[in-house]
């Protein structure tokens, strides 16, 4: 079977050699469902209230994503039911870009969808996530993988896999109440305006390079409705 995976250093708009090019930044596209980061933050991530102005609680950050795609349609490309793992680094400052990141693509997408994810992930789609082009200076890999999104059955626990390069387990950050999560809500952040405070029990990166281990740091849980190209 033909290696679906970039070469890194990689132009993003290498494409899957089945699937003609899209128009890129003209297409009706929407991706609904959730989105989870862990990442090396001692305590919750300040970028979520300082919209990336405040710099991480290590200067820098390393995190790792997972985004379950409950709807999604690219055009005419059904994007529902896929799920998309993420690798990114920012040496600074969120809003100063400079991001290297990575874009692992559910195996069982088409070659359709996976170059519409791309097109999304990258930026080039516009809307939502366009602020991507502008921030991410490198992509430094894009590779198909199985990706595992499950959620616990008490809906608390979400267990992320991604091929042997990522695994990670996180959960909202116990309230007073126990029923009711921590979040803060009505946010500008770039995912989605409430944000559930959340925590990993697991957080494991063995991908290009990197060998991350994020257990007990700072986890953010969305329920994203993204759109664009507007």
């Amino acid at each position: 079977m033909a290696s679906d995976n970039i070469a890194a250093p990689a132009k993003i708009d290498n494409r899957h050699p089945e699937a003609a090019k899209s128009g890129l930044g003209t297409i009706p596209w929407t991706i609904k469902g959730e989105l989870i980061l862990n990442c090396n933050c001692t305590v919750f991530c300040p970028c979520v209230v300082s919209l990336g102005l405040h710099p991480p609680t290590e200067g820098h950050c390393q995190t790792w994503g997972g985004v379950r795609i409950d709807e999604g349609q690219y055009g005419d490309v059904d994007l529902s039911g896929l799920n998309i793992g993420l690798l990114i680094e920012i040496p600074g400052m969120m809003s100063r870009g400079n991001w290297k990141v990575a874009l692992f693509i559910d195996d069982r997408a088409s070659p359709e969808a996976y170059n519409a994810l791309i097109d999304i992930f990258s930026g080039k789609a516009k809307g939502t996530t366009g602020l991507f082009k502008v921030l991410v200076g490198e992509i430094i890999g894009v590779e198909r993988q199985p990706v595992g999104y499950e959620t616990s059955e008490d809906g608390k626990t979400r267990h992320i896999t991604v091929g042997r390069k990522i695994e990670g387990v996180v959960y909202p950050v116990e309230g007073k109440d126990k029923d009711e999560e921590i979040v803060i809500k009505n946010t500008k952040y770039w995912m989605g305006p409430d944000i559930t405070v959340a925590t990993a029990s697991k957080g494991r990166v063995r991908a290009f390079g990197r060998v991350w281990d994020f257990d007990g740091r700072s986890a953010e849980i969305c329920q994203i409705d993204w759109h664009g190209p507007r």
